[in-house]
């Protein structure tokens, strides 16, 4: 294969990930001549790795830890048990009161920079008031805001409190955000009055009002005004503005020691049946991942411009934050990312000479059809790395990044998931990329590619599998007694081995890695990962259907499609009308992004036997797998369903 972009010399030799290296030989007299002996350390010495980990990254601990890893059967095992900390204050060893910590802006124009002395400030302030309406250690936070600036400071105010985090993008409909924050049962809610997306207002006051009515459990409501310069004040809910908890200058910033394995944040992700499961990280575990990823996987250095295209609801937004840790300047954007015009972010990128974009598959591909070629407008000088997730991007958009962006910028496409906020998968600058592969297995994650029998393969479709533990794993998943939604999740299919649920393909010439979708029933639209349950709770508001099942498709050069198959009530047509009022339902309870490509009419939803949906075989039927490998017609109670998927298939 012939590469796209190789590392120069140079770019290896002042490479965080080289300096590492000559760390652990002039520290621990081990010497590694190239990426792959490394990994295989990582991964091979899991505890001396981790432990590598912790002192060169110099961890600011209150008390020591007594032993690196209780044990490796995952999950039960704890790390660095003993060892007190603060997230946060790993963030602010980077102050430097007049420096710029973040830049923000959004497609209405607005631009705004932060200094790390604003922050610090404004941090400080709400830090302050939330322990005033009696936020403590262990309570949990809430946040239904865009990603503005206001996020980032109460994230790490709450953070440096030892509370827990949680947040969710203003584009939710009432009943998802509350589907998720009612479980975890918030002191406060932060909340913006309103936002804009395609030049479109969304005023979200209505929707907060039914959020704050339902989360019984809220002692505060904080409000931002965002959408208007002022918030009405004859809300049917007690309220303060956001503006007068920054007004307060004079709070001096602490932060609260936790245990390592304390909760830092609470992600969601869903299963296809019930709510969404809420996923629980540790603290320290998130500080060392994100440690070892922007330094060895992204090359952040202290000063760079770290941006990445996200939402609070998206796992990316807690991951850009953790740039911080490296001392870089995040770059923050809301809106639309085609508006006002389609190259936004690409000017925005030039403009603030950002050295790390990072952004979605999708965003990539669309670029590719459009043929824009942002290099004929911009010189991206800074530029130094390119980085996508939340879905495979192919190969030709991997050609399309050197031949219309920039030619020797390094492309560092990454593959992980809200499970363990980080990627499993993703860029080294020690080795060339090559179209449509990910260029290694990230450091100390144990993953190879196991075929249907359990073994492992190489240069064939296998599923994603990760045999050791890593500290960014969930610690729980909230309100999940004895663990069995998270054994469930993770650990049925392969006993004491994480399956993620991706299906992979491990080059065994360049150590590269192929991601072709989801293995499991979640759908994964545009990066955000939504539970099918959702979709039916919505769809099953509309008295003409019976039944649904719902799919999303990963398919050639990037494209997804996401049908929805719809069982109706006797003597009802699916028109026109009835389509409108599905998509309508599902807008208005949950998101755009639950809306489905297109609605067809079945006869009947494929069941096993005991009564479960088939949404995993019906897929795998769709992306014309081998009946005999796809579903076990044996074990269901309506075989007879699955004879209109087969037809269908052939018309993708």
């Amino acid at each position: 294969m012939t590469p796209l972009w190789k590392p120069s010399d140079s770019f290896k030799t002042k490479s965080q990930l080289n300096a590492y290296i000559k760390w652990l030989d002039e520290t621990h007299n081990l010497r590694f001549e190239d990426y792959d002996t490394l990994w295989q350390w990582s991964v091979t010495h899991i505890e001396a790795f981790w432990e590598s980990i912790w002192h060169y990254f110099k961890i600011t601990a209150h008390t020591p830890y007594h032993n690196v890893l209780s044990t490796q059967n995952m999950p039960n095992c704890r790390w660095f048990e003993g060892a007190t900390l603060n997230y946060a204050e790993h963030i602010f060893k980077h102050y430097n009161a007049n420096a710029t910590a973040i830049y923000f802006n959004n497609e209405l124009g607005v631009a705004t920079k932060t200094s790390w002395k604003q922050l610090k400030l404004r941090v400080a302030a709400m830090a302050d008031y939330l322990k005033s309406v009696g936020v403590t250690q262990g309570d949990c936070v809430a946040a239904f805001l865009p990603n503005t600036p206001e996020a980032t400071i109460a994230f790490l105010a709450t953070n440096a409190i030892g509370a827990i985090w949680s947040s969710t993008s203003p584009d939710f409909g009432t009943e998802s955000v509350v589907s998720r924050f009612a479980q975890i049962k918030p002191k406060v809610l932060i909340a913006v009055d309103g936002y804009t997306y395609n030049g479109k207002p969304y005023d979200k006051i209505e929707t907060v009002t039914a959020i704050v009515k339902q989360l019984s459990s809220l002692k505060e409501t904080i409000l931002v005004p965002y959408l208007n310069k002022l918030i009405p004040k004859d809300l049917p809910f007690n309220f303060t503005d956001i503006n007068g908890i920054f007004s307060n200058t004079s709070s001096i910033l602490k932060f609260q020691p936790v245990d390592f394995n304390h909760p830092i944040w609470v992600l969601y992700s869903s299963g296809t049946t019930g709510q969404p499961k809420a996923i629980v990280q540790s603290h320290g575990g998130i500080l060392l991942e994100h440690y070892k990823y922007m330094a060895f996987h992204n090359d952040v250095k202290a000063g760079e411009r770290y941006f990445w295209f996200t939402t609070t609801g998206w796992m990316m937004w807690n991951f850009l934050q953790s740039a911080l840790l490296m001392g870089a300047v995040i770059v923050l954007y809301d809106g639309a990312p085609t508006y006002p015009k389609f190259d936004t972010l690409w000017a925005l990128s030039e403009r603030l000479n950002v050295a790390h974009f990072g952004t979605s598959a999708p965003y990539l591909v669309a670029h590719m059809k459009k043929n824009n070629t942002p290099k004929t407008k911009y010189t991206f000088s800074a530029l130094r790395s390119i980085s996508a997730t939340g879905a495979p991007l192919p190969a030709t958009a991997f050609k399309y990044v050197y031949n219309s962006i920039k030619e020797d910028v390094w492309l560092c496409s990454m593959a992980g998931g809200t499970d363990v906020c980080t990627a499993f998968v993703g860029g080294t600058a020690f080795k060339p990329v090559h179209a449509g592969e990910l260029q290694c297995r990230a450091l100390g994650v144990s993953l190879y590619a196991y075929n249907t029998h359990g073994e492992t393969v190489y240069n064939e479709l296998g599923e994603m599998v990760i045999d050791k533990p890593m500290p960014s794993m969930p610690i729980y998943f909230w309100n999940d007694p004895d663990n069995k939604r998270y054994l469930s999740s993770y650990f049925e299919v392969y006993s004491g081995k994480w399956r993620h649920g991706d299906f992979i393909k491990i080059n065994s010439s360049t150590g590269g890695i192929t991601i072709f979708g989801r293995s499991d029933a979640t759908l994964n639209r545009h990066g955000i990962r939504i539970g099918t349950s959702e979709i039916y709770n919505a769809v099953h508001k509309i008295e003409a259907v019976e039944d649904a099942l719902i799919v999303n498709l990963e398919l050639d050069e990037g494209k997804h499609y996401m049908p929805l198959f719809i069982k109706l009530k006797p003597n009802i047509i699916l028109d026109d009308a009835l389509k409108a009022k599905i998509n309508t339902q599902l807008k208005n309870d949950y998101s755009p992004r639950h809306v489905p490509d297109a609605i067809f009419e079945v006869k009947d939803i494929p069941y096993t036997i005991s009564g479960k949906k088939m949404e995993a075989p019906v897929k795998k039927i769709l992306l014309r797998m081998p009946l005999e490998s796809a579903i076990n017609l044996d074990a269901m109670r309506n075989p007879e369903s699955v004879q209109f998927f087969i037809d269908f298939a052939k018309h993708i």
